[in-house]
């Protein structure tokens, strides 16, 4: 069985991969026929961590209105690596408007059931996503929580099985290093945005003695995509 394809889920996320489109099209446009070369693509980096170290809250309140969201053979991925791993408790950082909620979610309805633990900075885009969830079929079982994720994933009951990081870059280690405790031997990482210039996140899940094997994969190229499978 495969939501993905057909009914409530296929014609949510059809809609929604449209919206976003247009929601972000101006931003996008900001890149094309730019000279992204290494030392531009170092220094966007640099400032965008800059700035979201700087103030946060401030920083994504800018972007409350675009979608930033996965790409459509992301999204299939991120589905086919929670029904891979039998997922039945997914932790998501950055959820956006729900579009990458929607196809992990969707793997869970396919298996039988779990929950996936949401954390959003912007009390709107929780608002939207609970609403996009809920077209989708699949409210029940998401629990998106509005916050800081510091504090909104900090008391995680059980253990973890699959872990999407997509939200603030500065944040992605010491979300990490906040649900290493509850992490399954084999549980999957996934980090969008995981960008190769001096990242602190990069060197610790690509070392060895901390636990993980990591490489960077060929999907959505561009985006900075890291899997990771924990070892210990």
């Amino acid at each position: 069985m495969d939501s993905l394809s057909t009914g409530r889920i296929a014609q949510t996320l059809q809609r929604l991969f449209q919206e976003a489109e247009a929601a972000d099209r101006p931003l996008m446009a900001q890149f094309d026929g730019a000279d992204l070369s290494e030392q531009v693509m170092t220094d966007m980096v640099a400032h965008h961590f800059e700035e979201e170290r700087r103030d946060i809250r401030g920083f994504y309140r800018g972007y409350a209105d675009n979608f930033l969201n996965v790409a459509p053979e992301y999204g299939r991925f991120l589905y086919q690596c929670a029904r891979a791993r039998r997922a039945t408790r997914i932790v998501e950082f950055g959820t956006s408007m729900g579009i990458s909620t929607i196809h992990l979610a969707a793997a869970l309805r396919d298996m039988g059931g779990g929950q996936v633990i949401g954390s959003e900075l912007e009390p709107v885009k929780a608002l939207r996503a609970r609403a996009n969830l809920d077209a989708a079929g699949l409210a029940d079982l998401v629990d998106v929580r509005v916050g800081d994720a510091r504090e909104t994933l900090a008391d995680i009951e059980g253990e973890i099985d699959l872990v999407l990081l997509d939200g603030a870059f500065s944040l992605y280690l010491p979300i990490l290093k906040l649900l290493e405790p509850r992490l399954k031997t084999g549980a999957l990482i996934l980090a969008e945005n995981a960008f190769d210039h001096d990242n602190e996140y990069l060197a610790y899940v690509r070392d060895p003695a901390n636990g993980y094997v990591s490489q960077p994969i060929p999907i959505s190229p561009g985006r900075g995509n890291e899997f990771t499978v924990v070892t210990r």
